[in-house]
């Protein structure tokens, strides 16, 4: 069963966000913590494609990728540049890929993908699970899309109707079953507010809370750990289930 999380109010993050300057530390967190990471090689190897946030490529999802490919995952990265953040446009050419990622291993493919990443991946695996089976998002805003962001005031700005959006999203939140899905957030994530990320629709989705910003999601320790365990788990079988 998913895991029961403080229902309180979703806010946009405030104060521009000066809770990411912690992201500084990641790298020496890291570097000092690089022991717990070592592991066997996955015994059934996942292939997947890691999706980057708005704004950002896949040179931000490289140290993830490397990680994961060590312990024996064929991981990729989505390819299309910098997501700007053309949603519609991202799922299409996502679809494509796992269509023929799957039609190469002859098995479904994982998705990971790093908050507006982590959208498209979930959207990609409702609309084909038999192409995903497994979906992993970090600090993804699954509740309002940009409205509990910390650009929203610039989308509002620019004109953009954020509660149509919000609507939106929410008719679009229902996830397969058949999809394991797993949702890291932080509380100190200066970016999305951490709420948002709580899937409150699916009760198979695993929530787990980790130690970092927004930006240091990319390069957290506990967060690479918790990949390399999920990816081989087996698979169309969400934990704890």
């Amino acid at each position: 069963m998913a895991t029961r999380i403080d229902d309180g109010p979703i806010e946009a993050p405030t104060r521009r966000g000066l809770s990411e300057a912690l992201t500084v530390l990641e790298p020496a967190r890291l570097a000092v913590n690089g022991w717990r990471l070592a592991g066997k090689r996955a015994t059934r190897p996942r292939t997947a494609i890691v999706l980057p946030g708005f704004g950002a490529g896949d040179a931000t999802t490289a140290p993830l990728r490397a990680y994961l490919g060590t312990r024996g995952h064929r991981m990729s990265g989505w390819g299309l540049g910098t997501n700007r953040g053309d949603v519609p446009g991202a799922i299409e050419a996502v679809l494509d890929q796992a269509e023929r990622s799957a039609a190469r291993i002859g098995e479904p493919i994982a998705l990971l993908g790093w908050s507006l990443g982590g959208v498209i991946a979930r959207e990609v695996a409702r609309q084909r699970p038999d192409l995903v089976d497994r979906v992993i998002t970090f600090g993804s805003p699954v509740v309002g899309g940009p409205k509990y962001t910390l650009v929203a005031r610039r989308f509002r700005e620019m004109g953009v109707d954020l509660d149509e959006i919000e609507r939106e999203v929410a008719t679009r939140a229902e996830m397969p079953r058949a999809v394991a899905v797993t949702a890291l957030y932080s509380r100190l994530d200066g970016v999305v507010a951490w709420r948002a990320c709580i899937d409150r629709v699916n009760d198979h989705v695993e929530h787990i809370e980790v130690p970092t910003t927004h930006l240091g999601l990319g390069i957290n320790h506990v967060v690479w750990r918790i990949a390399a365990e999920r990816l081989a788990l087996p698979a169309r079988r969400p934990p704890g289930r």
